[in-house]
């Protein structure tokens, strides 16, 4: 066969070893360069597929694109691409996963986001935006429930304050205009109408005009079991999540992809990459349209490519050069959930410099993978390097198969003031 495609993945997040190891696994691939990457993509990184190469790089995108003659640069987090680095790239000729800066404004700006869901009708809850402290008091107050707090910005995903009562809205939203919490993406405050119902996560590969839709996924945010706590960039996963029903799943497709992706087309911003709904389906099980993500979810990354089968570098390329195959890609029969190992202090001040032990163990066990986030080695140890440490992933025929054998992982591995959640994937295993 022709040569196979060098792919550039930019991150250092559990993420980003995901995918890279799934691009691995791609006949399409034969080499992943990752950009800072973490201990897991490092050139040592145990178990990767006969004759391919995996190796961290360090650099500017665009200075490692080019060096390193590239065929392809997937982009894994949202700052990246809200600054433009597709467009950029673009501009040089390098094929690019992700949308532009303009198109990525959908997760950039919430405020964004909940006027364009208005102008094409896209389900969501009905909202108002604040961008002066004094009118917070009468703005929360017009809620007959305590609004949901959204700093507009980027915040890693820990920009959101469900709040409990009126007063804890107002000093929420005020502490964010004030500059206090999230500094400059909390200079609008977008205040939103409480829904009732479970979160999902629908991903969408496309390239402006056909797409691909992955299997549901559902999250775990809060820091605690029981979801008590504050919000976390994520505390497990697992997929396909049985909330989505096949009817629920079309109902998606038809009130909120379809329209979105005209829209964006419509006002001269195609979207392309993955789009990444969060949903709020209700007692009835309609869906309705809380964010958009403009990239891969973390930790629903790790679940999603356990659960797809097709060559994932030949999707993401065809979705880069607007020459999606919409077979491309396809779910597997089986289930995948992931929990993770954060580290002590998450998600205030993490601790970090922790050795961790165990690694290899799990690893080994059937059916798992262990995907580093904030890791790094040193002189051949692994050590803690940020606030959630690992995903210890699994699959299997069943959720509660693939359940069991995560929960396994994660007994396997030690580091100083490690913490997790137990009860990944309990409310649909109960039902």
């Amino acid at each position: 066969m022709e040569r196979r495609r060098r792919v550039l993945v930019v991150g250092s997040g559990g993420r980003e070893h995901a995918i890279a190891l799934r691009l691995l696994e791609s006949e399409s691939v034969g080499e992943v360069l990752v950009a800072p990457g973490n201990a897991g993509t490092a050139t040592d990184a145990p178990g990767l597929p006969t004759g391919k190469l995996l190796r961290s790089v360090a650099g500017g995108t665009l200075e490692i694109a080019q060096r390193e003659m590239v065929d392809l640069v997937v982009v894994g987090p949202e700052a990246p691409l809200v600054g433009g680095v597709v467009d950029e790239l673009e501009a040089a000729g390098i094929p690019a996963f992700g949308p532009s800066r303009a198109a990525a404004r959908l997760e950039g700006s919430k405020a964004f986001m909940k006027a364009f869901a208005a102008r094409h009708g896209l389900p969501t809850a009905r909202h108002r935006v604040v961008t002066d402290p004094g009118a917070v008091d009468a703005a929360v107050r017009a809620f007959a429930e305590p609004p949901v707090v959204k700093a507009d910005g980027l915040c890693a995903g820990k920009g959101v304050v469900v709040a409990g009562t009126h007063e804890e809205a107002i000093v929420v939203a005020t502490a964010m205009l004030t500059g206090e919490a999230f500094g400059a993406a909390g200079e609008r405050v977008i205040l939103e109408e409480r829904l009732v119902g479970q979160e999902a996560s629908v991903h969408v590969i496309t390239d402006g005009e056909r797409f691909v839709v992955l299997p549901p996924a559902q999250d775990h945010k809060r820091v605690g079991e029981g979801d008590q706590g504050p919000n976390t960039g994520g505390m497990g996963a697992y997929a396909p999540a049985p909330l989505v029903t096949e009817a629920i799943a079309a109902r998606i497709e038809r009130s909120i992809v379809v329209p979105t992706l005209e829209g964006m087309r419509e006002e001269g911003t195609p979207f392309r990459g993955v789009l990444y709904a969060g949903l709020m389906i209700t007692e009835s099980g309609a869906p309705l349209l809380l964010e958009y993500n403009v990239r891969f979810g973390d930790p629903e990354t790790q679940v999603l490519m356990s659960t797809i089968d097709g060559d994932l570098g030949e999707a993401l390329a065809g979705a880069a050069q607007r020459s999606l195959s919409p077979d491309a890609i396809r779910p597997a029969s089986k289930h995948a959930l992931v929990v993770v190992l954060a580290a002590s202090g998450y998600p205030g001040s993490p601790r970090t410099g922790d050795e961790i032990h165990g690694l290899e163990v799990a690893a080994a066990l059937p059916d798992v993978q262990v995907f580093h986030a904030g890791t790094r080695r040193v002189e051949g140890r692994v050590l803690t390097a940020g606030g959630r440490i690992l995903g210890v992933t699994a699959s299997g025929a069943t959720l509660r198969a693939a359940r069991d054998a995560a929960y396994r992982g994660v007994g396997a591995i030690q580091f100083a003031g490690a913490h997790h959640r137990r009860d990944i994937g309990r409310r649909a295993l109960e039902k």
